[in-house]
């Protein structure tokens, strides 16, 4: 048989390529997930609109949505890339999709890449919907789009490498019911509802939490207009620098 016979030209689509249809295939898992709906849009919009429209936490001085909104827009962060990352990976990981997936030309780096570029692409339709809401309810944000960008991308990647540790080295059951339960202790002792001064003297220990420092940080750009809160990036990039460290060392395939 001579050189030429098949056309195409058989074997492994360019890395570039396979990462594309990767991602595009885990964006869709992601979206059609009834539970990561929930998570992802429901209970943050929930969330916004409820405590903007109604006083029953104090938010200290100025509208409720300027406190609320920095922070429920650092929850839906920590959603995606966190807990339903978490969740997902876990049951891929039980059921063996992994393990096969790591066996197909899709170099393990690349399905990691995949998946961040995923969750990223979550989170920009999570934060574009997040946005108009809390505009619709008076929100007046300011500061610098960069410093916020760089917030985001930092709390991105420790929430990730949290969240693929956890779902690379537990069972899938026991990661369901481990991120579904730090979300709820998050989400009320991270800073999203009730401010970190309300904890009395636990507040500063609170403060060091991924969730705090993306939440404060953000209330400190778009509601008080600081530059660059760089205490609060430093937290973050620790946190991610350790998540997926650990991560990358421990996750097992199967």
């Amino acid at each position: 048989m001579s050189a030429g016979t098949y056309a195409p030209k058989p074997g492994a689509a360019p890395v570039g390529r396979m990462i594309a249809a990767q991602t595009a295939l885990e964006t869709r898992m992601l979206l059609r997930n009834g539970e990561q709906l929930l998570l992802t849009v429901i209970i943050p919009s929930l969330l916004l609109v409820l405590f903007s429209t109604v006083d029953v936490v104090d938010t200290g001085d100025g509208e409720a949505v300027d406190f609320l909104a920095p922070g429920v827009l650092a929850l839906a962060v920590m959603s995606t890339a966190f807990t339903g990352q978490a969740i997902a990976t876990g049951f891929e990981r039980r059921y063996g999709v992994l393990k096969r997936l790591g066996a197909s030309p899709l170099p393990r780096w690349a399905l990691m890449t995949a998946k961040t570029l995923a969750v990223l692409v979550t989170e920009v339709l999570q934060i574009a919907l997040l946005t108009a809401i809390a505009f619709g309810l008076g929100w007046s944000p300011h500061g610098n789009p960069l410093a916020v960008l760089l917030l985001l991308v930092l709390g991105t990647a420790a929430f990730s490498g949290l969240g693929l540790l956890m779902a690379g080295t537990l069972k899938a059951e026991a990661t369901l019911a481990a991120a579904n339960l730090v979300f709820l202790l998050l989400l009320v002792g991270g800073g999203v509802i009730v401010p970190l001064e309300k904890f009395g003297a636990a507040g500063d220990v609170l403060a060091l939490l991924p969730i705090s420092a993306l939440s404060e940080g953000l209330r400190d750009v778009l509601r008080d207009g600081v530059g660059m809160p760089w205490a609060d990036a430093a937290v973050l990039a620790v946190w991610a620098v350790l998540g997926l460290g650990a991560a990358a060392r421990f996750f097992r395939w199967e």
